[in-house]
């Protein structure tokens, strides 16, 4: 999250006032992240999230915010968008949950309740992976579609972008592990994993707790603008990849790694192809945020508010996940 467009206090209220949201009291920008302009609103009937889209078209983002308000409705802790009331007319380019705020797509979400976890435990990793596995399920029946945008292709693209800032060994790694990706997505396993709606970003600052360290309770999954139909086993390599990992130096903590992935298959168990292919998605989920980062810390944005990640860290978990396979 940031803040790339700056909005007025009375252009943020008139938005929610027009959406039967009460009178705006505070309005505050949210630092970190790098895709969106994301503000904390409060009003005098509840808190909530107003979200100016940066690079997500009108045209794609029903997918999002519609897939949001089905896992909403079947019990999945998400944020729901507010929608226009019944009388309200529709402009051109907006549906019922999409708007528009200082010429950007524009949504309004409650807050969820509860804080992230930043050094998450055992217990943390359980209730990830079981509410992701719910997650996973819940989405079957959504009928939007849209794929993953920063999938394989997306890989493919970009890499030729980043290569000229890289060293020889980065490159060289870089080259490799994607052709070995193009390689995965060819064979037979692949085509023969489960898919449907991913979240494909369910880092730890992504899911808010309540409760104690020592018995968390999960209040919520959110920021969904980079969710697409793709593998099931993607999301959870992804997850994964931030949760049950030494983040000094990006290997696998096994106690968090097993309480994830029982908690996972105790809601929805793995199958044969997916058992095969965990390790090979693990490295896909790595080397996805290695791309991403380092086009992000080379080729910025202007922000008001902007903290680019450093694209190292997922270099080094590619590298241990390379060097340390992960089996289920």
């Amino acid at each position: 999250m940031a803040v790339f467009t700056e909005v007025s206090e009375n252009e943020a209220g008139q938005l929610l006032h027009s959406l039967g949201l009460g009178t705006l009291t505070e309005l505050r920008g949210i630092e970190g992240g790098i895709e969106n302009t994301n503000y904390f609103v409060t009003t005098t009937d509840g808190s909530w999230v107003l979200t100016l889209f940066e690079r997500l078209t009108h045209a794609q983002l029903p997918f999002y915010l519609h897939l949001m308000k089905h896992l909403a409705g079947k019990g999945i802790p998400v944020p729901a968008p507010c929608a226009k009331p019944a009388e309200m007319r529709i402009p051109a380019g907006e549906d019922d949950l999409l708007h528009t705020l200082k010429g950007k797509p524009t949504t309004v979400v409650n807050r969820l309740r509860g804080k992230s976890e930043l050094a998450p435990t055992d217990a943390h990793c359980a209730a990830v992976g079981d509410m992701l596995a719910r997650m996973h399920l819940a989405g079957r029946d959504y009928e939007g579609r849209q794929p993953n945008l920063r999938a394989l292709p997306w890989w493919n693209e970009t890499v030729p972008v980043v290569l000229p800032y890289l060293s020889e060994t980065q490159a060289a790694l870089i080259r490799s592990e994607l052709a070995y990706q193009n390689h995965t997505a060819q064979s037979s396993a692949y085509a023969a994993l489960p898919r449907g709606p991913v979240h494909a970003d369910l880092f730890r600052d992504n899911v808010m707790f309540e409760g104690t360290r020592e018995q968390p309770k999960l209040s919520g999954f959110f920021d969904f603008y980079f969710a697409g139909i793709d593998t099931w086993l993607l999301d959870l390599g992804i997850t994964l990849n931030d949760w049950a990992i030494d983040h000094p130096s990006g290997r696998a903590d096994p106690q968090r790694t097993q309480a994830m992935l029982q908690a996972y298959e105790a809601v929805r168990p793995l199958t044969s192809a997916e058992r095969r292919l965990l390790p090979a998605m693990v490295r896909a989920g790595a080397l996805r945020f290695w791309i991403s980062r380092l086009w992000d810390y080379h080729l910025p944005r202007e922000a008001a508010m902007l903290k680019a990640h450093d694209p190292t860290h997922f270099e080094r978990v590619l590298l241990a996940r390379i060097a340390e396979p992960l089996l289920p």
